[in-house]
């Protein structure tokens, strides 16, 4: 048996409660566990503290970069609106030798005209400008393309109908036209 004595009675019950020697043995693994814990969580606060840090600074250079988009943007749109304002736009028609239109005539369906046209005055126009030949819808097609046209005889030639201003050549015998500006 051991040189040493047993403890008996208060001091047995104290000893089985207090660790020996060989629980000190035990403690050293736990402490490395907390010290690695302790230190992996330090570094994994250190990177993730970095990428937030990246990340705002990339959201600032996004923000930068959004904000001198929005200014080209809103500068592009105010020359368009500056380009295609009516004043802007009239100017440079006249640049362009344009001149403003003269009444319109509408043509229908059916091939009847609607209104009297009249020409388009401007510096460079004559005065008393011819207005363009009225014809019909059957005639235009067979002045385009008088191979498809159903017969052969050539179109009349081009001039006023009885004394009408506007009226076009009249229509072949055998195709009713309906008069033109009613």
């Amino acid at each position: 048996m051991s040189g040493k004595p047993e403890p008996g009675g208060r001091a047995a019950r104290l000893a089985r409660l207090l660790p020996g020697r060989p629980a000190q043995a035990a403690r050293t693994p736990f402490v490395l566990l907390v010290v690695v814990l302790l230190g992996g969580g330090l570094i994994g606060l250190l990177v993730l503290n970095s990428a937030l840090s990246e990340g705002a600074f990339k959201k600032d250079d996004l923000q930068r970069d959004t904000k001198s988009l929005t200014d080209e943007e809103q500068a592009l749109q105010r020359d368009i609106d500056s380009y295609s304002a009516p004043d802007a736009l009239q100017r440079r028609a006249r640049e362009l030798g344009m001149v403003p239109g003269g009444d319109p005539a509408f043509l229908h369906p059916d091939g009847t005209v609607k209104g009297v046209p009249s020409p388009a005055r401007g510096a460079g126009a004559p005065d008393a400008a011819r207005p363009p030949e009225v014809i019909t819808l059957t005639e235009a097609v067979e002045q385009a393309s008088p191979a498809l046209s159903p017969d052969p005889a050539p179109p009349a030639a081009p001039g006023p109908a009885g004394g009408q201003p506007g009226a076009g050549p009249s229509p072949a015998p055998t195709t009713p036209t309906p008069t033109p500006g009613r």
